[in-house]
C-alpha cells in the first residue's frame, strides 16, 4: 500500500489499519463482540501485515487492556520488533482527572509489552473531572519526556480541536489526529467543521466504524435473519433493525453495481470511497475477527474507483446519510 503522513508527524500510516477493539474479550469492548482467542488474534494480525497494514488502534477501554496485549503478544509471536509497526491506544476520561494520564501511562506501556506507544489519543472529550485542556496539558508533559510519540484526540469538535491545537503549539508541539465515526452513511464531519478544521490544521482524520459496525457490508441486506446474531448493545447503537435495512437499501444497490463492476466486495468498495473521497486526510481502522476480513479490509486500498462512481456514492449516500451516534 502507499502510506499518507499522520498529521505533521513522521509516521507514515497505511490508509487502511487494522481496529483492535474486537480483541477486548470482557469490559465494554467485550459486550460489542464475541472472544477472541490468542490464535485467532495472533492469525488476524498475521494476516493484516502480510496484506500490508502497517498500523494498529486499541485503547485501555478495550477490554481493560486485554487488547493492548493481545494485539502485542500476536507482534511478538510474528517476530515483529518495536518500530517495524506503529501502535495507537487511548486514555479514557470517563470519571478520572487529568493526572490520570501521567498516572496510568506506565500501565499502557506495560500492556503494549514493549512497543511503544506511538499515537496517544484522549478517547472521548467527555466524562473527565477535568478540562480538555488540562488533559492535553498532561499529554504534551509525556510527550516531553518522551513517554510517547504523538498525540491525539477522539470524537472532539472543530473547537475542541482548535483549544488542543492550541494547547501543545504553546509546547512547540502539534496534534496529530482525531478519530472520528466516518463513513458512508456517517458524513457529520462534513457539516459541523471537523473536515474542514483537520485540513486546515493538517490533521489525521482516523475513521472509525468505517462500515457502521458491518451494515455497509451488505450482509445484513440480503440475510436480514443475521440481525438476530448481532449482540444486544451492537444491535441498539448500530440500529440493525428492518426498517434501517430498508433506508439504507439504496446505497447498499449502488454498492453492489459498483462492486461487481471491480469484482471486489461490497466492504472494499466502502472502504475504497472513504479513504479516497476525502484524499490524505483520511485513514480508516476496520475492525476484523477472522483473518479473511482483514484481507478483504487492507485490499480495499488498492481499488482505484472513478470519479464517476465516487461520486455517485456521494450523492447516493447524502440522500440517506445522518448523524448515526
Amino acid at each position: 500500500m502507499n502510506t499518507r503522513r499522520l498529521g505533521t508527524t513522521d509516521f507514515e500510516l497505511t490508509p487502511i489499519g487494522l481496529g483492535c477493539m474486537q480483541f477486548s474479550n470482557v469490559g465494554a469492548g467485550g459486550s460489542f463482540y464475541a472472544p477472541t482467542a490468542q490464535e485467532t488474534v495472533t492469525d488476524i494480525v498475521r494476516t493484516s501485515m502480510e496484506s500490508g497494514v502497517n498500523w494498529f488502534d486499541t485503547a485501555e477501554m478495550y477490554g481493560h487492556g486485554h487488547s493492548e496485549r493481545a494485539l502485542t503478544t500476536a507482534l511478538h509471536e510474528l517476530g515483529v520488533r518495536p518500530g517495524e509497526v506503529t501502535v495507537a491506544t487511548k486514555w479514557p476520561p470517563l470519571g478520572r482527572s487529568a493526572r490520570s494520564i501521567g498516572a496510568t501511562v506506565q500501565d499502557r506501556i506495560d500492556a503494549l509489552q514493549g512497543f511503544p506507544i506511538d499515537l496517544h489519543q484522549i478517547h472521548m472529550p467527555w466524562g473527565s473531572l477535568s478540562p480538555i485542556s488540562s488533559q492535553v496539558e498532561a499529554m504534551a508533559r509525556l510527550q516531553s519526556e518522551g513517554r510517547i510519540a504523538s498525540i491525539g484526540v477522539s470524537s472532539f469538535s472543530a473547537k475542541q480541536m482548535e483549544r488542543s491545537r492550541a494547547v501543545l503549539r504553546s509546547h512547540g508541539m502539534s496534534l496529530a489526529s482525531n478519530q472520528i465515526q466516518l463513513s458512508l452513511l456517517h458524513r457529520e464531519a462534513e457539516r459541523n467543521g471537523v473536515l474542514k478544521t483537520a485540513r486546515e490544521f493538517g490533521v489525521t482524520l482516523i475513521a472509525f466504524s468505517p462500515l457502521r459496525s458491518g451494515m455497509l457490508t451488505g450482509k445484513f441486506h440480503d440475510e436480514p435473519e443475521r440481525l438476530a446474531s448481532v449482540k444486544p448493545i451492537r444491535r441498539l447503537i448500530g440500529r440493525f433493525n428492518r426498517k434501517e435495512l430498508e433506508r439504507t437499501a439504496p446505497l447498499i444497490d449502488e454498492l453492489k453495481a459498483v462492486a461487481a463492476a471491480h469484482g471486489v466486495t461490497v466492504s472494499q468498495i466502502a472502504l475504497a470511497w472513504l479513504v479516497t473521497f476525502y484524499g490524505d486526510t483520511v485513514v480508516a481502522i476496520p475492525g476484523a475477527s477472522r483473518p479473511e476480513q482483514a484481507a478483504e479490509s487492507a485490499a480495499a486500498a488498492e481499488i482505484k474507483l472513478s470519479d464517476m462512481e465516487l461520486n455517485r456514492l456521494d450523492e447516493v449516500s447524502k440522500s440517506i446519510a445522518r448523524n448515526t451516534r
